[in-house]
């Protein structure tokens, strides 16, 4: 990729990409009100269960390939056809095999009066998220933003529909997802003509072999962090009570608006890293790119804690207000986790999908033994505390290994004044000290004053090299 047109072109697809992606995911943060009036705390505790399980089922049922139908798509080298095709039947192969356990899921408490809904929501959500990453591959972000639009006002509605008209509760939740999912399938499969990419004829097992190589390790991987994610949650189920996890699965998401911001701009970093050839180009793309993302990780984190109870107070129903207490620590855990996300396209592009599973398992383990002894210390609050630490420390390991691929060039002292002081937002939120808005406000503005510099900088390199591409 020419050097001028680099970053013009992460800009523009961060900018397609966000309209479609943070639309949809704010909606969920906006649906706050409907969820939390018309299901109770022990209701929306087992809707998030549910749902969380079906993520990690995702995963598993795929075999990991839709992500490795996103990264052979884009290398340039592998037959498109071939990876449609061989992302299809592997999905449905892994399908059938799941569908054997249906008797099992059945059995299990909770989940047994649901499992049917499961399976659907399982089969929808593979197939989305492949004719998706297929898309995304294609480069054809404007067809996939405008798509992820339309799902977005279809859950709206389909929420409002089954919630507040015909009330039909957790079922409702579940089935306006599944439903907004099956015609998000149908629209890329017939707008982005994907029937003319399957070919069974074109299945190769040479190809099929590579993709597997590359996706399966990235199954415990991903099984692994849903257990970083949710682990706690099910640990406060089990420790406290479900009404506990309800205010937890709440609490979460304001602090999930960093991974929402994050999610967008890693979105179009892939697409931007993975066309990238030259070692030395990649190595000072990195690290001028991790310059300007780290400074919108730590001044977006800061925002969010000194808002936490206005839009808590705003967004839930009171007997949910008090998850507010839970949002600052989450909100220093998401912005790890953003870290920890941005270090690990390193081994994407290098393919080291074993280094990703390591480094995780190593981040789990520490999560579940925090859980474990910091809820039973802490309550609530000390699963939140568990997620933040096993994040931090799953950071400094990447930070370290990763350089012996990508030699990021990091401004240690900046990094180190904003960890600080989010540290200190933290703190005194939580703790309501005397006069904290002001403390709050303050810290907000030192944020800002650090950050401002490097964040200018970085715009000004991207204009520069937007008005050197035109001309």
């Amino acid at each position: 990729m020419q050097k001028n047109n680099r970053y013009k072109k992460l800009l523009t697809n961060t900018l397609v990409l966000g309209i479609g992606t943070f639309g949809s995911k704010v909606m969920t943060i906006l649906l706050m009100p409907l969820y939390t009036n018309y299901l109770t705390n022990g209701e929306y505790g087992i809707v998030d269960l549910l749902v969380q399980a079906a993520n990690l089922l995702i995963p598993i049922v795929s075999l990991g390939i839709n992500t490795a139908v996103l990264r052979f798509g884009m290398d340039g080298e592998t037959d498109r056809h071939t990876v449609l095709t061989t992302g299809l039947v592997v999905n449905l192969i892994g399908f059938g095999g799941f569908f054997l356990f249906f008797p099992l899921i059945q059995r299990i408490p909770t989940f047994g009066s649901y499992a049917g809904w499961i399976y659907v929501f399982v089969l929808c959500s593979i197939t989305r998220y492949l004719f998706a990453y297929f898309v995304k591959s294609l480069q054809r972000v404007r067809l996939f933003t405008l798509i992820c639009v339309i799902g977005t006002a279809t859950t709206l509605l389909l929420d409002v529909l089954f919630l507040a008209v015909l009330k039909i509760g957790i079922v409702g939740y579940i089935l306006a997802i599944v439903l907004s999912d099956f015609i998000s399938i149908l629209l890329f499969f017939f707008t982005a003509k994907l029937y003319r990419y399957i070919r069974f004829k074109s299945l190769s097992r040479k190809i099929t072999r590579a993709m597997l190589r590359y996706s399966l390790p990235l199954i415990p991987t991903t099984a692994l962090w849903w257990i970083t994610d949710v682990s706690d949650r099910y640990m406060v189920t089990w420790i406290i009570d479900e009404a506990a996890n309800g205010l937890y699965a709440i609490s979460y998401k304001i602090p999930n608006l960093l991974i929402i911001i994050s999610g967008i701009f890693m979105d179009a970093w892939q697409m931007s890293i993975l066309t990238e050839k030259s070692p030395l180009e990649r190595q000072t793309f990195f690290s001028r790119v991790f310059s300007m993302y780290q400074s919108v990780v730590f001044v977006c984190s800061a925002g969010l804690i000194v808002c936490a109870k206005f839009v808590t107070k705003i967004l839930v129903a009171d007997s949910f207000y008090a998850s507010w207490q839970y949002m600052p620590t989450l909100v220093v855990a998401m912005a790890a986790s953003c870290f920890v996300s941005f270090l690990g396209t390193v081994y994407t592009v290098e393919k080291r999908s074993e280094s990703v599973l390591v480094t995780t398992i190593l981040g789990t383990i520490i999560n579940i033994i925090g859980n474990f002894f910091l809820i039973r210390w802490m309550g609530v609050q000390g699963a939140a505390l568990s997620t933040a630490i096993s994040y931090g420390l799953v950071f400094a390991i990447r930070s370290i290994h990763t350089r012996r691929f990508v030699k990021i060039t990091w401004d240690i002292p900046r990094f180190t004044a904003n960890a600080v002081i989010l540290l200190a937002q933290t703190i005194i939120m939580i703790q309501e000290i005397p006069l904290w808005p002001v403390w709050e406000g303050a810290l907000l503005a030192a944020m800002l004053v650090i950050n401002l510099r490097p964040l200018l900088h970085s715009l000004r390199a991207v204009v520069e090299r937007r008005r050197g591409g035109q001309a």
